[in-house]
């Protein structure tokens, strides 16, 4: 996808909608200085565009009972692109991978899993992983405390720096 430069409307209400999906056109508009119409054009265009995504509600994993989260750590047993591709099709069919990431490093894929409790997390292990062939490692990396999660994305490297002005830090 081509970059899209974005001007300082569009960073506001992305901002905005990363804080709130949930505002009206009217409220958005209020919040980012425009009347609603060219408000909702921009949005749509934002849309249209691949800058925003979806809309959805971000749950409380303990409240819904998920709360135990993993951080697991596979190696791939014989590196190979089918290899690969086949785990990646295995974790993203698995409702309780929550992320999934291909690293570098000692393990090459890192998931984010969320279950209900510590023997939830060993019938996936055993039942759904371990018996993937194309696996030759797992660990696993307990959550004790999450610190962070569901952030909004940082969007402040996409402002455009004014001629003769140090750009913030």
């Amino acid at each position: 996808m081509p970059f899209i430069e974005l001007d300082a409307i569009d960073l506001r209400i992305l901002s905005a909608l990363q804080s709130d999906g949930r505002l009206t056109n009217q409220e958005l508009a209020d919040q980012v200085g425009l009347s609603p119409s060219p408000c909702l054009r921009r949005v749509r265009r934002l849309e249209r565009d691949g800058f925003i995504r979806t809309y959805r509600a971000v749950l409380d994993r303990d409240s819904v009972g998920l709360g135990l989260t993993v951080f697991v750590e596979i190696k791939v047993e014989k590196h190979s692109r089918d290899n690969a591709q086949a785990l990646q099709q295995a974790l993203v069919s698995m409702p309780e991978v929550v992320a999934c990431h291909m690293v570098s490093g000692t393990a090459d894929f890192m998931a984010e899993i969320v279950v209900a409790n510590l023997k939830a997390y060993e019938r996936l292990l055993t039942d759904r992983l371990l018996v993937l062939p194309m696996i030759g490692d797992i660990r696993s990396n307990f959550a004790l405390t999450r610190v962070k999660s569901d952030a909004a994305l940082p969007l402040t490297h996409l402002k455009r720096e004014t001629p003769g002005r140090e750009p913030d830090c």
